[in-house]
């Protein structure tokens, strides 16, 4: 492959322009779709993250060993507390923003005529607030270290009890030693979170109160938040590294988001089939137009071949000129992308609810380097791949006939 071929295809490219120019076009919308679409999905998946992390489950979450395979059966057997120098270690590692107690329960809750089952979560209202940013407050207000017997209530469940805030309730729990305890309390507040399902029998009450509900001491487990979500492996290994050998088991949010997983493994597959239509449009847009350059060259390849053109020349001349259609398709298309999706991000997607949740929200999209580069190279790789058939058919042209073919 030498210059004279690189400048040659170049110039080809050029001199062709309707036909060049329908080939890039429709690289260029392939790609600018791709990262759409792409984007779109992944701003979703990183909206999902976030929320799921900062509603429920924290970047990291310590357990007793054994609590995810049995502490449903003896949830009394899985209560621990980490001393003042444990808690003081985790928290002055880097990355480690906030680590907050959490102790689980689940009871019946009494209004008037009414008596539902319930899943509960005791927390710390201070040390709460940062971590389940996520979790909206629907009506009311939110639970405050000033009223040590209010809680929240999710909105579904609040709606089949039929309570609104300020409204009285009684909880009634099996305590550590198996006999049944009750506590009035006050509901302070409705919430939302990404899991109406969640919403639907979920409360929160200060975990002091569910201490002398349930005769307690001890947690279920600590919920740590990070300053970004990239950290949570690097400190699940600093963590490992001080617990590892102790009876405490430490979990990173991703093993504990079954919802989320299964819906970024579906996202991914839909990525994977626009990805394939994309390259598809790409193959068939420069396998069409290479071959049209082909048919109406024959007699200029000829004269090329006759006068000393190799037949690896013709067929690097092809691939070259396929690769600049790919390259300038490939670049329009990052560009027009890359301001497609600042442009509807400015604007916002409004979004319905999807399955599984309780309300809308406003999407966007979220374009990043890897997706342009891969993007990039989809574009070139392609281009190059749908080259290579007209390139071959042209370096196998015999002189004679092709220069017949000009008379």
């Amino acid at each position: 492959m030498t210059s004279s071929n690189i400048s040659l295809a170049l110039r080809n490219v050029i001199r062709h322009r309707r036909r060049s120019v329908i080939a890039i076009l429709s690289i260029c919308i392939g790609i600018a779709s791709l990262l759409l679409a792409g984007g779109f999905i992944e701003w979703n998946l990183g909206y999902g993250r976030e929320s799921t992390i900062h509603s429920q489950l924290g970047h990291i979450r310590i357990f007793k060993k054994g609590y995810l395979d049995a502490g449903q059966s003896d949830p009394a057997a899985f209560l621990f507390t980490l001393d003042d120098g444990d808690a003081d270690r985790i928290l002055q590692l880097p990355g480690v923003k906030v680590m907050a107690p959490r102790l689980s329960f689940n009871g019946l809750v009494s209004h008037g005529e009414s008596t539902l089952s319930f899943i509960g979560e005791g927390v710390d209202p201070v040390l709460e607030k940062e971590i389940s940013r996520s979790v909206t407050i629907t009506a009311g207000m939110d639970m405050h270290p000033g009223s040590p017997k209010g809680i929240v209530v999710g909105q579904g469940l609040a709606a089949n009890l039929g309570v609104v805030p300020g409204d009285s309730l009684v909880l009634m729990a099996n305590t550590v030693d198996g006999r049944v305890n009750a506590v009035e309390v006050s509901v302070l507040g409705l919430f939302a979170t990404v899991t109406k399902a969640y919403d639907d029998s979920a409360l929160r009450v200060p975990i002091e109160l569910v201490r002398q509900l349930l005769r307690a001491s001890g947690v279920h487990s600590y919920a740590v938040l990070l300053d970004r979500t990239e950290q949570t492996t690097d400190v699940v290994k600093r963590l490992d590294a001080i617990y590892g050998s102790t009876a405490q088991e430490i979990v990173p949010w991703f093993k504990l988001a079954d919802f989320y997983n299964k819906t970024a493994e579906l996202f991914g597959r839909q990525v994977d089939v626009v990805r394939l239509i994309i390259a598809l449009i790409i193959m068939l847009s420069i396998a069409n137009s290479l071959m049209m350059s082909v048919m109406e060259r024959v007699a200029e390849i000829g004269t090329m071949m006759a006068v000393g053109q190799t037949r690896r020349g013709v067929l690097s001349l092809f691939l070259l000129e396929g690769g600049f259609l790919g390259v300038f398709g490939g670049g329009c298309g990052v560009v027009l992308g890359w301001l497609a999706g600042l442009a509807i991000s400015a604007i916002g997607i409004p979004m319905p609810p999807p399955p599984g949740m309780a309300f809308g929200y406003t999407a966007e999209i979220s374009i990043t380097w890897d997706m342009v580069f891969e993007a990039f190279i989809l574009a070139v790789t392609t281009a190059l791949c749908a080259s290579f058939y007209p390139a071959w058919k042209a370096s196998r042209m015999q002189i004679v006939d092709a220069l017949r073919h000009s008379r």
